[in-house]
Formats: C-alpha cells, sequence, structure tokens
C-alpha cells in the first residue's frame, strides 16, 4: 500500500481490459522506482527481481512482442547502436518472439498497417490484430510510452513491460529503468538462466 498526500491507495497495475479511460497509475500512488529498482504491477521490488520476472514474463508467452521506438531504431547515437543490438540478442533468446517497430509518433490515419508498425495513438488496435499476450517497449520516448501503456491496460489483456533508459514507467506492469545495452544483455543472460532451468 503506498501514500500519496496522504491518501493510501491499494493499486495494481494488472491487464486490462480496465475501463475505457484508465487512470494513471501515478494518480492512484505508484511511484517510480529508485536506482537498482524496478516496478512490479505497482510495487517496489529489487532490480534482480524484476529481471527475473521479466523473463518468466517473456519465455511463457504465446506471442511475446518487442516495440522498439525511435530511440533504438535509429542510428543517432553509438550507444542506441549498442542497445539496439543487444535487443537483437535478448529476441533471438525468446523463443517466437517478434518486434513491431514503432519508427515514429505520428498518427497513422486513416490506415496502418498493424503486422508491420505499432501506432503509439491506437496501440491497442496492433495488439489484438496480432494476439500480443506479452509486450516490451524499448526505446520509446517516455511520453508517447505512458499514453500508449495506458491505451493498452484500458483495451486489451496484453502483460506490459518498459525497458527504459530513463526513470521507468508506472504505467507497465513491470518496469525497470536505467535500461541501455549492458542492462538489456544482463536480462539476456537471465532469460537463457531461466531456460537452462
Amino acid at each position: 500500500m503506498s501514500t500519496l498526500l496522504g491518501y493510501k491507495h491499494d493499486y495494481k497495475v494488472r491487464p486490462g481490459p480496465e475501463t475505457y479511460l484508465s487512470p494513471s497509475a501515478a494518480a492512484m500512488g505508484i511511484v517510480l522506482p529508485d536506482e537498482k529498482q524496478g516496478l512490479i504491477e505497482g510495487s517496489i521490488v529489487p532490480e534482480e527481481v524484476a529481471w527475473e520476472e521479466i523473463a518468466k514474463k517473456l519465455l511463457a508467452a504465446k506471442n511475446p512482442t518487442l516495440f522498439p521506438g525511435p530511440l533504438v531504431l535509429w542510428a543517432w547515437s553509438e550507444s542506441a547502436v549498442a542497445k539496439a543490438t543487444a535487443l537483437l540478442e535478448l529476441v533471438a533468446e525468446v523463443p517466437g518472439m517478434k518486434i513491431i517497430p514503432m519508427p515514429d509518433y505520428r498518427p497513422k490515419y486513416p490506415m496502418i498497417n498493424p503486422a508491420v508498425e505499432i501506432n503509439p495513438n491506437h496501440p491497442n488496435l496492433t495488439i489484438w490484430h496480432n494476439e500480443i499476450d506479452v509486450c516490451a517497449f524499448a526505446g520509446v520516448h517516455c511520453h508517447f510510452a505512458n499514453l500508449a501503456l495506458k491505451i493498452i491496460r484500458a483495451g486489451t489483456d496484453c502483460y506490459t513491460i518498459a525497458l527504459c533508459g530513463q526513470r521507468g514507467h508506472e504505467d507497465a506492469m513491470i518496469t525497470l529503468r536505467d535500461v541501455h545495452a549492458a542492462e538489456v544483455r544482463e536480462l539476456t543472460e537471465t532469460i537463457r538462466k531461466i531456460k537452462k532451468g
């Protein structure tokens, strides 16, 4: 139970569909993790616990999908290229994991091909079309990630993971902060360990 401005909250960030207009997790008292911490369904946990839970969710998924955004899709810096390379290594370790990019944030009207890219303004359409049960965001600017994660929670039962290069995303079911190439490789190693049993 967390406290915000004197109010007690017992809110969990879980797969939906929650409501047509689900509340932001921050408004419900969920706070972002500190360094070396993560969030699982709104509860702060040690980073290692979040790594393991992410690995289990991805490996157990029927249709795991990575949604990479512009921060890793475009080679705008050496660190972006390194993180993108690490993400490709991660995808290779998860059986059947797909990649559906979010190359930019412009509305895709009047039509989008949800098998080819995700529309951040209507991510639920891509999730429904591809029957995605677990997705991971990486390299998506925070303000667009938060919006898309909220829309996904409102209208789908997809389990969301946010691998954030900044502070994390309280609207994801699991989030980690300060995730760069080294941290993605740490997650990939955790996946390998779990696969070995």
